[in-house]
């Protein structure tokens, strides 16, 4: 007899049920499941990886890669052939993800002080942004660090970051490769963007305390493309 198929969590439900070509009578449907959905959001649109997607859903990695590939399937079905997409159904259990609080490790940032935030692992720039699980945190006053600190995502996703970031007062990301679809949220958060870096995370500050560092809009996020990595920091100045 079969294992049943463990419940899969399911923390936000889809605003639009169907899907359907325009201008043409379609008879045919494709039904994806409200927690093939779910990974697909995660995934592709919060740019989890499939260990945080697991770990949201409750399920594992491998849990997450087989759905993953069939909800594609599906979206490639409705695109390439021309059938009505509708969402619904499925085995999940919808449970209304509590927002999280920023890391307890984050200082209070002091009055006219800017705060500066770079993607940050074991000391480096993270690459790429969507997939950042710590910032740290540089507040300058008069062009001189007056504190630092961390700040952990808890897990969020792409999409949340922007709002990660602008709730812990940010006003500058210094990163790694980004998408467009992230310098938009960012931009409309109204914090500026400077991509594109690599390095130790201390010594790239300090380039950008002595203004060498500059924007790359080039710099794409790793998980999208395989383009020729360009990097700036300490390792490369611009100027």
């Amino acid at each position: 007899m079969p294992r049943p198929h463990k419940c899969r969590l399911v923390s936000e439900l889809p605003d639009y049920e169907c899907f359907r070509p325009d201008g043409i009578p379609v008879k045919e449907s494709v039904v994806l499941s409200c927690d093939e959905y779910e990974v697909i959001r995660l995934v592709d649109f919060e740019q989890c990886t499939h260990a945080m997607c697991a770990k949201r859903m409750g399920i594992s990695r491998t849990t997450v890669t087989e759905i993953y590939g069939a909800a594609r399937y599906k979206l490639a079905d409705c695109l390439v052939n021309g059938k009505i997409l509708e969402i619904k159904g499925g085995n999940y259990r919808y449970v209304k993800e509590k927002t999280k609080p920023v890391s307890v490790q984050i200082e209070k940032k002091e009055r006219n002080a800017m705060r500066v935030a770079v993607t940050y692992e074991n000391g480096q720039i993270f690459q790429p942004f969507g997939r950042t699980e710590t910032f740290k945190l540089y507040d300058l006053k008069d062009d001189k660090i007056i504190q630092t600190s961390l700040l952990d995502t808890n897990g969020q996703g792409h999409g949340a970051l922007a709002s990660v970031l602008k709730e812990a007062k940010v006003d500058v990301l210094i990163c790694g490769g980004i998408g467009q679809g992230a310098r938009d949220r960012l931009a409309a958060a109204g914090i500026q963007i400077i991509g594109g870096c690599s390095g130790q995370a201390d010594l790239v500050m300090e380039d950008y305390r002595s203004g060498k560092l500059q924007d790359d809009p080039e710099a794409r996020c790793g998980c999208h493309h395989h383009e020729d990595e360009h990097h700036c920091g300490h390792e490369c100045h611009h100027e």
